[in-house]
């Protein structure tokens, strides 16, 4: 009985196999694999995949990939995302079906990262929850905002008077070593309170110099809400090429979820010219400083993605501030020319500046910022006006007086209210100023409150100033951060207590302790006197004038 029914056991389960063998139908997938021809600098040449696409990725052996650039009839041309020193003539190469994407989301915040979303900072693999593609188109017209929120960056000069809005795209250019990454590692310090993510986007840098950026941003508490994506100088110029589209990428799911982004291209010169390395490789025809035709195409394209998007739309943003290298101050040039028609106003740093010790060297006469003056708050546009108006007539008058004119009382005058402005604007590395601070120390500026300060104590009155802020009360305090005019009981306010702040610092102030002194002084006998003691201490022991003169 019990053999009989397991005949029938086997004999149902071999009857079910067969079946399923019986209605199982192969199915092949086509692979299109193709052969590397030539291998040179960065760049591959591949013969075979009819059907790539143009930026496809491409696999190559040793889990290196490529984006397809040259599409041709007989070849294609592909720019390495890796080492490639392994890599030969006659090895395969095989078609993805994808193009180039990057991993995003909120588990990037705090990581230094490749382009490919490999970590650099030895903390484990990225954890991401979506992927997007490097390039993508930027937003419709329809769907955008205008720029109406100020983004503070915390330094005076450039919130004062050449403000940035969110949304906004400000050009940083000057000479190497003018202090362009510092304007923007400080902009990205001072949105800790502001609740603004932030991306900086290091393109072909020396590994010490992003070192030294990424210390600084983690000693002080940034790298919170800081992701950092890397290519140094040393890798392919494949990956150079692709970091700022990975990193606008990176930025625009944090913008596309309602967030405010800020993001830092540093710096933009890199790119071009490790676009231009693989141009010429590639044998695109050159133009004007053998840059390739469409260099003015990759940038904008870039920076188009910067936007203020529609409430709708979650109401998140994206301001850009690349970076430019300029050559002997020649911004003509034809990269920052570019740059400067592409965006929305410019930060000039002057070498001349900087060798003077006025820091941050920012030259106001060709710094712009066109769309920035509308988000401004409403405290700053009060005192902008004028702030900019007399610090041009300053530089002016000062440049005149190099000739060594005589001045009259008024010219003298504006030319020590100048210098009391070109003082106060002046700024130490990593230290933004509040809100608040800022608009206090403006006002007390315009009212001339500093002008009889001498020069050499402006940062002591500057310092002494800026602790008097927290007397202000907290009511015209909070008129000073929200997006409403000072009242003339503000006013009046802020300017009585700076007066009382910076009363000894004036001239007069050192003179009322003078009676007191004299008075001290009538007790000594004549004979005693401090002058003529020293003055006796002085000559002891030397011959009289008219001794020598005998002699």
């Amino acid at each position: 009985m019990e053999d009989t029914n397991l005949k029938d056991i086997l004999d149902r389960a071999f009857n079910e196999i067969s079946e399923v063998h019986e209605s199982f139908t192969p199915r092949l997938t086509p692979r299109e694999v193709g052969t590397i021809k030539t291998v040179s600098t960065g760049i591959a040449n591949v013969s075979g995949l009819p059907g790539v696409g143009y930026e496809e990725l491409i696999k190559f052996p040793g889990d290196v990939y490529g984006i397809a650039f040259n599409v041709d009839e007989e070849e294609i041309g592909v720019v390495l995302l890796g080492e490639y020193y392994h890599l030969n003539a006659g090895d395969q190469v095989e078609r993805t079906g994808r193009v180039m994407d990057v991993a995003v989301g909120e588990g990037l915040l705090g990581r230094v990262i490749d382009p490919l979303g490999r970590p650099l900072d030895g903390k484990g693999p990225v954890i991401s929850s979506k992927r997007l593609p490097i390039e993508r188109p930027s937003a419709a017209i329809m769907n955008r905002s205008p720029v109406s929120v100020p983004l503070q960056t915390g330094i005076k000069v450039i919130d004062a008077l050449i403000p940035v809005g969110r949304g906004q795209r400000e050009l940083i250019l000057g000479d190497r070593q003018t202090g362009k990454t510092s304007i923007a590692i400080d902009t990205i310090l001072n949105q800790r309170d502001y609740g603004v993510l932030c991306v900086y986007c290091a393109i072909g840098q020396r590994a010490s110099a992003v070192a030294r950026a990424v210390a600084t941003l983690r000693e002080k508490g940034a790298m919170d809400y800081t992701i950092v994506v890397v290519t140094e100088g040393n890798d392919p110029s494949g990956l150079t090429y692709i970091a700022p589209y990975a990193a606008t990428s990176i930025a625009e799911y944090f913008m596309e979820s309602g967030r405010d982004v800020l993001i830092v291209y540093d710096d933009l010169t890199n790119h071009a010219r490790a676009y231009r390395e693989l141009s010429l490789l590639l044998r695109r025809p050159p133009g004007r400083e053998a840059y390739p035709g469409d260099i003015f195409y990759i940038h904008s394209r870039l920076l188009e993605r910067a936007t203020h998007l529609l409430e709708k739309l979650g109401g998140g943003s994206l301001t850009a501030l690349p970076i430019i290298e300029t050559e002997a101050q020649n911004i003509s040039a034809y990269i920052p020319t570019n740059l400067i028609s592409i965006t929305d106003g410019q930060i000039y740093l002057s070498p001349s500046l900087f060798e003077l010790g006025v820091l941050p060297a920012v030259d106001v006469g060709k710094s712009v910022s066109r769309v920035g003056g509308k988000a401004q708050l409403a405290a700053y546009r009060e005192v902008a006006g004028d702030l900019k108006l007399a610090y041009s007539q300053f530089e002016e008058l000062e440049a005149f007086t190099r000739f060594g004119a005589r001045l009259d009382e008024n010219t003298r005058r504006i030319i020590e209210h100048g210098r009391r402005i070109r003082a106060l604007l002046k700024q130490p590395e990593f230290s933004p100023l509040p809100v608040p601070d800022q608009i206090v120390l403006l006002l007390a500026l315009n009212a001339k409150l500093f002008d009889s300060v001498p020069l050499d104590r402006m940062e002591e009155a500057e310092a002494s100033l800026r602790r008097a802020v927290a007397d202000i009360p907290a009511e015209v305090r909070e008129h000073l951060k929200a997006d409403a005019e000072l009242t003339d009981n503000d006013r009046k306010t802020i300017l009585e207590i700076a007066r009382k702040a910076l009363e000894h610092f004036q001239p007069g102030a050192e003179t009322e302790k003078e009676p007191e002194a004299k008075a001290g002084e009538k007790s000594v006998p004549e004979s005693q006197t401090g002058d003529e003691t020293g003055q006796e201490v002085q000559t002891e022991g030397k011959p009289e004038p008219e001794a020598e003169e005998k002699q």
